[in-house]
C-alpha cells in the first residue's frame, strides 16, 4: 500500500469513529454553546475587542478537548497494531490532517454559534472565516503535536500543559492581531506578512512532528 493510501485510510478510520462515537462532536458543541450562551448573558453585545479576544480563548479550549485528546485515547494495544500497518511518517501525518479537517469545521460551527449570540461586529466577514480556518488548523496542529508527545509520558495532561502555555499564547496573539483587520474596512500595514509567519509556524510544526516523531513510535 503506497503512503498516500495509507494515510487516507488512517483518516478514514479517524472518521468513522468519530462518526459512530460522536461524544466528542457532540460534547464540543455542547461546551461551546453553553459558554458563549454564558458570555451572551453577562456581556450582551461585547465590544469588537472583547469579542475577538474571547473568540480565540474560546477556540484554544474547543482545540483541547476535541484534538488533544488524538493520541492519548489510543492504547497501546491499538498503537502497537498501527506500527505493524503503517509507518511512523503515514501515522502522524493522518492524524495531522484529522485534526485540521475536526478542528476547521469546529471552529466554522462554533463561528456561526458567536454570531448568532453575540452579534456580528465584523466589516469583512469573509475575511474572519479565512482566519477562523487558518486559526484552527494552526491550533489543531500544535496540540496534535503535543498531544504526540505527551502521550509517551506518565504525566500526559500535565506536560501537555506545560510544553503548549509557552507555544501557544504567542500563535493566540498573533491570531487575535491578524483578525482586528476583519473589524475595519481598511486592512493593516504588514497583515500579510503575519498571516504568512503564522503559516510559517504550522509548516514548521509539521516538520518537527515528522522528525521527531519516529523516535517516540519506537518506543
Amino acid at each position: 500500500m503506497k503512503n498516500k493510501q495509507r494515510i487516507f485510510a488512517l483518516i478514514k478510520k479517524d472518521i468513522l469513529l468519530e462518526t459512530r462515537q460522536q461524544y466528542t462532536l457532540y460534547g464540543v458543541l455542547l461546551y461551546v454553546a453553553s459558554t458563549i450562551f454564558v458570555v451572551y448573558l453577562s456581556m450582551d453585545k461585547p465590544e469588537d475587542k472583547t469579542w475577538n479576544g474571547l473568540f480565540w480563548v474560546i477556540q484554544l479550549f474547543v482545540c483541547i478537548n476535541a484534538v488533544a485528546k488524538s493520541f492519548l485515547a489510543e492504547s497501546r494495544g491499538r498503537m502497537l497494531y498501527f506500527y505493524s500497518i503503517a509507518g511512523a511518517v503515514d501515522f502522524v501525518l493522518s492524524k495531522l490532517l484529522f485534526n485540521v479537517l475536526l478542528m476547521v469545521v469546529m471552529s466554522l460551527l462554533s463561528l456561526a454559534i458567536f454570531t448568532v449570540l453575540l452579534g456580528n461586529p465584523l466589516e469583512n466577514a469573509l475575511q474572519f472565516v479565512f482566519i477562523t480556518c487558518l486559526g484552527g488548523m494552526s491550533l489543531s496542529l500544535v496540540f496534535t503535536f503535543l498531544a504526540a508527545i505527551a502521550a509517551k509520558a506518565q504525566q500526559q495532561a500535565a506536560l501537555m500543559a506545560i510544553m503548549g502555555f509557552p507555544i501557544i499564547i504567542p500563535q493566540l496573539l498573533l491570531l487575535m492581531k491578524i483578525s482586528t483587520s476583519a473589524f475595519s474596512s481598511v486592512i493593516q500595514a504588514g497583515w500579510w506578512q503575519m498571516v504568512l509567519l503564522l503559516v510559517g509556524l504550522d509548516l514548521m510544526v509539521v516538520a518537527l512532528a515528522v522528525i521527531l516523531f519516529p523516535f517516540l513510535w519506537k518506543d
